[in-house]
């Protein structure tokens, strides 16, 4: 099988992910071969709704959100695979094994890959990663279960 490279600009993004602003955690899919992998970036600006709280003196993205951010990736990574269905909604079923190495502040690109491990019941499960700067910043196990609405 040849591998068959795309990108995604933001508006393609919005017609796969039901997220909206604020919550949209993908910018762009820099590299998709369905069925194998994907990568992304998720630019971090100073304006996120979540820097004044998180944390006023010193402007960190919330642990959470680089994972919710990955799981947003394998989303796109199972539309792109399966075929895109209106009625469709691939949700973040479970993390195992999330480690964080450094954080992710203002200004960064956070790079998002994703790799399709196996799928099993109407779910996949996900080796995925974020970098800044080409240094893993979050890597964690993730499990993407497909939902009919």
């Amino acid at each position: 099988m040849s591998e068959q490279l795309n990108t995604m600009d933001i508006q393609e993004i919005l017609d796969y992910l039901p997220h909206r602003h604020p919550f949209v955690l993908v910018d762009r899919v820099l590299e998709i071969v369905p069925g194998e992998r994907l990568v992304a970036r998720k630019n971090v600006t100073f304006n996120e709704p979540f820097f004044p709280g998180h944390f006023p003196n010193m402007a960190i993205m919330p642990g959470v959100l680089i994972l919710e951010a990955l799981a947003q990736a394998s989303a796109i990574l199972a539309f792109k695979t399966h075929g895109k269905q209106d009625n469709a909604l691939y949700l973040f079923a479970g993390i195992d094994n999330a480690r964080f190495k450094q954080p992710v502040v203002p200004g960064d690109s956070l790079i998002l890959e994703v790799e399709a491990i196996k799928e099993r019941r109407g779910i996949g499960f996900y080796s995925a990663r974020a970098l800044v700067d080409g240094k893993v910043v979050c890597s964690a196990d993730l499990m993407c279960a497909k939902r009919e609405i």
